[in-house]
């Protein structure tokens, strides 16, 4: 289910109930966005070739492409209730609970073992992932 704040911004983003996700190109998580992002990204491509060629290093522009633009488009309703694809699900090892990380014009999808495994930079995100693990516990033995 995508948190409400999340779920507002995608809804204004994508103008309806629309979520982009794909795999993270480095982390091993899944990024979320809204459609307009779709915009941005033939941008973001031209930057990262000019950059590139500025350090004379290789860019697979084609690959690169296939990286931003491989995300699928899926659905959720107004409680923001949507269908994982299992691939997706699968390349993130995603098993059961989800923590949703804020980072600008996207947002990660982590599986919270997959967090707990990144380096201490994100000391923050894995604490806030641990606490709401611990309360969903908690609720699950009061019941």
């Amino acid at each position: 289910m995508l948190p409400p704040l999340f779920r507002k911004a995608v809804k204004e983003s994508s103008e309806g109930r629309t979520l982009c996700l794909v795999k993270h190109d480095r982390w091993n998580c899944l990024t979320g966005f809204g459609l307009s992002r779709k915009n941005e990204l033939d941008a973001q491509l031209d930057r990262e070739e000019e950059l590139a060629a500025q350090k004379g290093a290789d860019f697979d522009r084609d690959m690169r492409a296939f990286q931003l633009f491989g995300f699928l488009e899926v659905p959720f309703d107004d409680s923001g209730r949507f269908v994982m694809p299992d691939h997706l699900k699968s390349l993130a090892q995603i098993e059961d609970g989800l923590y949703f990380q804020g980072a600008g014009r996207f947002f990660t999808i982590w599986a919270p073992q997959q967090l707990q495994a990144m380096g201490p930079e994100w000391e923050s995100a894995k604490a806030a992932c641990s606490n709401l693990v611990a309360e969903a516990e908690a609720k699950g033995r009061k019941k």
